[in-house]
């Protein structure tokens, strides 16, 4: 009975498309020696697992919970190449469930639908089936709904592997019943220490003659940039590639440069990181930041991004963090702009590394947001009152009839050149939006604002146009 229950399991991993079946405890079938380096060094326990100390280092939950075989359900989170299909291995390795491997590349609900009914049944002999998911965020919502009965009354206990953010790609009640692990990218250590590990096991490098210098092993490592995978596959190159030195295959800086490019950055133009760059790079300008700012324009630029969208949230910030502080700035940003425009990438990298460093070294003033969005604010909460009569337009005789434009008082024509009358609808007469922060430029606007709205509110007489502020005479000396 034990062995028709794991058949049916296997097989209905096996009709979810997957090439590797894996039954109680995950033995797999070894690897062909001619499977990739990185297949072959995948780690088969935890003390050979790579990184991700903060989950699986000693005294850890996720560790203990792994080391019972009490598993909860669960995502793991992370980029790509940093061990989350192998911690679901070493998983189906330690584990006395059915464990199924399943992708969601090459699945639909059908096969989900046949692995969840065999789940149910094993369930109801005692077996409990240990279901991998593999890119779940590839599956919608409604397939997703389909694994939500079965977790919940404990048919399968479910792991879901992830690159994207499981808060916008995993569905909401899927997702309140798991954990979520957050892997990280790994270091340069860790990679340096992976590295090393293939050259020394049998399944690597292991009783070969070989020669890779430790300086070569961390430029890999470095090149990786945290990927697990990568980092495998260069070595893999660079072994491949390597020439005869007194006899010996070495792996040169020559071979190294032959098999590398530039480093691939983690950077999706259409996913999170996209959105945290560029966080990034508007938080660093606000701080004052410069470096920080140029090293986060060219983490995107290198990547690929668009220089024009790049240059848009530039163009934001001008007048969102810095505004009349140093009206410049717009100027400079908008110019950048068409610099993109006319000459792209990557000519035009230096326009915007221009228009980067001068806004971070821009006095700073949310004065236009802020006196935006309380505007905004209001015209969306409050009544939306008519335009008062004074300050209405008037070209025909019948809008003059009704009084429009009546008591209006043309600025020019008075002595100050400001009117004392409210432009604001009556409910909002004394508003104030416009608070302007006093650094820069907008110190000398803070004056004149304040001083006609002395005038007009009636606390002085002295007419604003001959305050100092405004360029007139100053006070004189006691």
């Amino acid at each position: 009975m034990a062995a028709l229950r794991q058949a049916t399991l296997l097989e209905a991993a096996e009709a979810a498309g997957n090439g590797e079946k894996r039954g109680r405890g995950g033995e797999a079938a070894p690897f062909a020696a001619s499977a990739p380096l990185a297949s072959r060094m995948r780690p088969r326990n935890l003390d050979e697992y790579c990184g991700q100390k903060h989950l699986v280092g000693p005294g850890m939950p996720l560790r203990a919970a792994i080391e019972r075989d009490d598993i909860p359900s669960m995502i793991l989170w992370g980029p790509p190449g940093v061990g989350k299909t192998t911690l679901a291995n070493v998983v189906a390795n330690a584990t006395k469930a059915e464990f199924v491997p399943f992708s969601a590349v090459t699945s639909g609900i059908k096969e989900i639908k046949a692995i969840m009914a065999r789940a149910e049944e094993a369930r109801r002999l005692g077996v409990r089936t240990v279901l991998f998911v593999d890119e779940i965020h590839r599956f919608n919502k409604a397939q997703q709904d389909a694994f939500l009965p079965f977790v919940e009354q404990g048919s399968i206990t479910l792991v879901g592997a992830t690159t994207e953010n499981p808060s916008f790609e995993v569905n909401s009640a899927l997702l309140s019943r798991c954990r979520v692990f957050v892997l990280n990218a790994l270091g340069e250590d860790d990679l340096a220490g992976l590295l090393r590990r293939a050259l020394d096991d049998p399944r690597g490098y292991g009783g070969r003659p070989l020669a890779v210098p430790d300086p070569i092993l961390r430029k890999i490592a470095v090149f990786a940039n945290g990927d697990a995978r990568k980092a495998l596959g260069t070595l893999e190159a660079c072994v491949a590639n390597a020439g005869s030195v007194d006899g010996v295959p070495t792996v040169t800086e020559e071979v190294l440069a032959l098999c590398t490019s530039r480093k691939a950055l983690l950077y999706d133009k259409d996913g999170e990181e996209h959105y945290n760059v560029i966080s990034a790079l508007h938080k660093s300008m606000r701080n004052s930041d410069p470096d920080a700012a140029v090293y986060w324009l060219a983490r995107m630029l290198e990547a690929g991004e668009d220089p024009l969208y790049v240059a848009r949230r530039v163009l934001r910030f001008a007048s969102e963090d810095v505004g009349l502080a140093d009206p410049n700035g717009l100027l400079l940003a908008n110019a950048a702009w068409d610099a993109c425009h006319k000459l792209g990438m990557p000519e035009c990298n230096v326009a915007l590394t221009q228009a980067v460093v001068y806004l971070s070294l821009a006095p700073k003033s949310n004065a236009m947001e802020t006196a935006y969005l309380a505007a905004a604010r209001d015209a969306q909460e409050r009544m939306a009152e008519p335009v008062p009569l004074h300050i209405r337009n008037a070209p025909t005789r019948l809008m003059k009839n009704l009084d429009y434009g009546k008591g209006y008082a043309y600025a020019h024509d008075t002595d100050e050149k400001i009117a004392r009358m409210s432009c604001l609808p009556e409910s909002l007469a004394g508003r104030r939006y416009y608070d302007p922060a006093g650094l820069g430029a907008e110190a000398r606007l803070k004056a004149r604002l304040a001083a006609v709205r002395d005038w007009r509110e009636g606390r002085t007489e002295t007419p604003p146009f001959s305050s100092p502020a405004y360029g007139g005479p100053a006070a004189p000396k006691p």
